[in-house]
């Protein structure tokens, strides 16, 4: 590769399912679901058996095991994947500092800085990936290129267990024949606006005229655009000096039921309040992100009287939000996103919004909250309202109804 950034994405193979597999020999080679078999269940992770049935993440159990009924069903181990999942992130930090968790499974890393230590960008990648496999028994598929979005394509092409490398010389005729949904944020119904005007390809998207774009994509044009032509030029931004704290998603369809958007968000609430205290910081300022099928994106912020950590003061912040935005302009929705800014110092937080003994409770709730999630995973622990699907609870007072 020519010089520049030298950006990796590597990502664990169907992790949870994997894991399951690699801990199990009687259900390798079988289609798994991990997750729960309740009537609202959902999946956790499909095994690459079980996606050749259409199987995959965040479908319902029910509807998964209609596409294929004979996955076996497998329910999801928090302490495991939390273990395993170290144990991958403690060889990423060997290779280098500049390591961007996007979850447990999947981590961006700039490696830029590693080369004259360690060697060719495409042997620091290939190491990696024959680390993981044999210090956990899984897979893991690694994409190279100089910039994020190039690398998490990369990551895709050959998975599962596989690697590929995008340089600045193959960047376009990588990207060219690439259907345009493989940009993120383009999904079904963008898909089908573009059909109309015969753009079918990310080549295709890139020669057509900005202003047609962007009358299609609204703000997000330009920014489709850029990507069209593989450009990108965020930074690789490690948890411990990121400016802010955040959580967001993306639904194949538009969400119009305002309990579920407000269940997910919850659940956002809960993760990006978890990471807070995991980093020691808290924050002053939350914001909601909200992107709707006409991919027409509005944040709206609020400020809070005092620096946080605490599950209940972020959703509090962004319950407010929430409430004024639905009660006023309320239309489905195809992202949302929640994060926490103004960081400083656990310590150097001024906690004066309850008295002493109040934050007592509430910062001991919360503590006792992250010890389950660190034991059994983040995904098994939250509020009632977080699981998707539930009615979730009344509007929260001062005390913390479960401790995210």
């Amino acid at each position: 590769m020519n010089q520049g950034r030298f950006i990796l994405h590597a990502d664990l193979d169907a992790f949870f399912a994997s894991v399951e597999q690699l801990d199990n020999p009687d259900l390798r080679g079988k289609p798994v679901l991990v997750g729960g078999t309740g009537k609202r269940a959902v999946v956790a992770a499909a095994s690459y058996e079980a996606r050749a049935f259409g199987c995959h993440s965040a479908m319902p159990t029910a509807q998964a095991l209609r596409l294929c009924p004979q996955a076996i069903v497998v329910r999801g181990r928090g302490k495991r994947y939390r273990e395993l999942s170290r144990q991958v992130f403690e060889i990423f930090e060997s290779v280098t500092p500049l390591v961007e968790p996007l979850s447990v499974d999947e981590a961006f890393l700039d490696i830029t800085g590693s080369i004259r230590l360690l060697g060719k960008p495409e042997d620091i990648a290939q190491s990696i990936r024959t680390r993981v496999n044999q210090t956990t028994g899984l897979t893991i598929s690694v994409g190279l290129a100089p910039n994020k979005f190039l690398a998490k394509l990369a990551s895709e092409i050959n998975k599962p267990d596989g690697m590929a490398v995008i340089t600045p010389e193959t960047i376009h005729s990588t990207l060219d024949p690439m259907p345009v949904t493989a940009i993120f944020g383009i999904g079904k119904s963008a898909k089908e606006r573009f059909a109309r005007l015969g753009i079918h390809t990310i080549g295709q998207l890139r020669a057509a005229p900005d202003e047609l774009i962007e009358a299609r994509l609204g703000s997000f044009g330009p920014h489709a655009k850029l990507l069209a032509q593989g450009i990108d030029d965020r930074p690789v931004v490690p948890d411990r000096i990121a400016k802010s704290v955040g959580h967001e998603q993306t639904f194949g369809d538009d969400l119009t039921d305002k309990d579920q958007i407000r269940a997910v968000l919850l659940g956002q609430v809960e993760q990006v309040a978890r990471r807070l205290r995991s980093k020691q910081r808290t924050a002053k300022t939350v914001t909601l992100k909200l992107r709707f099928g006409d991919f027409e994106t509005i944040t709206r912020a609020h400020t809070l009287e005092t620096e946080t950590d605490r599950t209940e003061d972020i959703w509090q912040a962004a319950e407010q939000i929430f409430e004024s935005w639905m009660r006023t302009s309320f239309r489905p929705v195809r992202l949302i996103g929640v994060s926490a800014s103004q960081l400083s110092n656990t310590e150097d937080a001024q906690l004066q919004l309850f008295g002493e003994g109040e934050r007592k409770k509430l910062s001991g709730i919360d503590k006792a909250s992250d010890e389950i999630a660190k034991r059994f995973g983040a995904d098994f622990i939250g509020r009632a309202g977080s699981l998707l699907g539930k009615t979730p609870p009344p509007k929260p007072t001062n005390k913390d109804q479960s401790g995210g």
